[in-house]
């Protein structure tokens, strides 16, 4: 019942966008999708993948189709702050585009410093253009920290020397929706990192508006086209963690769908990088993977065309995904152990959820997995 409801309401919704003009008289999607070879069947599948992803019913998937295939209803500004452009280059593949980057080309993606051709005075136009003429009806995705109070002259864009603090107050006020893209936008990231000397903070701690960060180090193209679907579909912020991450991409840890997870349980663990239990494939705790303490689907999702991802590659986890994790898991192949942390997890940390998370001191997690990986180890040897 409450599932035929949601449709019912998300079929309003997408009649609603699809009597909306388009905002570029561009082709179809399947017209683009085809070019590229890609089939209605392929779309399809990834139609399926994106509703599972999203953690909807599978009968939701005609309507997340349907939903890419309205995409280009919804204009699109994408502002770069302090950063290395990692997270555009995560969607964009331009080496080998996938279904999810050609949605997003499909969008009408009306400013992104990257792939436009214009610069200098024409592209501040366009920015200003843009904002006037959607004001209240654009997406704003940022990517990169933001260099605040007296620092901020540290970033400055355009002819004009604006600072991007200017520039995000500015598209923030004017925005519908506001996507914080990458770490570095939703948490600070290495910018923000001790000692800070540009004071760079996170795009929540300049704007008042609402914002959902979509951290990683990059984050997945799954993940960024993935929240531009479900906003598409209800038109509302989705649910969300304490960190104002999408519980249906950052609900889990890397930990718990881990390919690695059965020898942790088993106490097999790499000691060493090169080691026999790294040929062997054994966990990667002791060399410091930051997995138990790090929420994100990429053991799910992965990189790359869903090719691999770090663990499998054969490194730990780094937490590019937690706030602070530049200072806060560092150094990157030691174990966290008991060292401090700035967040407690509600009981044991094999069975934390992100709903659990609170500030503090002590990282409960950490010793309860290192004395996991102790006696496990010590229970190996034994035997």
């Amino acid at each position: 019942m409450v599932e035929h409801k949601l449709l019912n309401t998300i079929q309003d919704r997408l009649d609603a966008l699809s009597k909306m003009p388009k905002v570029k008289k561009n082709s179809s999607i399947m017209a683009v999708l085809k070019e590229n070879g890609f089939t209605r069947r392929d779309f399809m599948k990834w139609a399926g993948a994106m509703t599972a992803m999203m953690a909807l019913p599978a009968s939701f998937a005609p309507s997340v189709a349907k939903a890419a295939e309205l995409a280009d209803r919804l204009p699109v500004i994408w502002l770069h702050m302090a950063e290395c452009t990692g997270c555009s280059e995560s969607l964009l593949r331009s080496d080998t585009p996938t279904i999810d980057s050609l949605i997003f080309d499909y969008i009408s993606l009306e400013y992104h410093e990257t792939v436009m051709a214009a610069s200098g005075w024409q592209a501040e136009e366009n920015l200003e253009h843009a904002i006037e003429k959607y004001k209240g009806k654009y997406v704003l995705m940022v990517e990169g920290g933001i260099p605040d109070g007296d620092s901020a002259f540290y970033l400055t864009v355009g002819p004009k020397g604006t600072t991007g603090r200017e520039h995000a107050i500015h598209a923030s006020d004017n925005a519908l929706a506001i996507f914080a893209i990458g770490t570095c936008s939703s948490f600070g990231g290495i910018q923000a990192a001790a000692p800070n000397p540009t004071n760079a903070k996170p795009l929540h701690k300049i704007t008042n508006k609402p914002v959902i960060n979509v951290p990683g180090c990059p984050p997945s193209e799954k993940n960024i086209v993935g929240n531009v679907l479900n906003f598409l579909l209800f038109g509302t912020l989705p649910a969300l963690d304490v960190y104002n991450r999408p519980k249906w991409a950052y609900g889990l840890r890397i930990h718990d769908l881990c390919e690695r997870r059965g020898h942790f349980d088993a106490g097999e663990f790499v000691q060493e990088f090169g080691d026999e239990g790294a040929k062997k494939g054994y966990c990667l705790y002791k060399v410091g993977c930051k997995g138990p303490y790090t929420f994100n689907n990429c053991s799910r999702e992965r990189f790359n065309q869903h090719t691999s991802w770090p663990i499998q590659a054969g490194h730990g986890c780094i937490g590019c995904s937690e706030p602070d994790f530049w200072d806060q898991m560092g150094p990157f192949e030691v174990p966290l152990g008991d060292r401090l942390y700035n967040t407690v997890f509600d009981g044991l940390g094999a069975d934390a959820i992100s709903d659990k998370i609170g500030i503090g001191v002590l990282a409960i997690t950490g010793v309860a997995v290192a004395a996991h990986a102790l006696i496990a180890t010590a229970t190996k040897e034994k035997e």
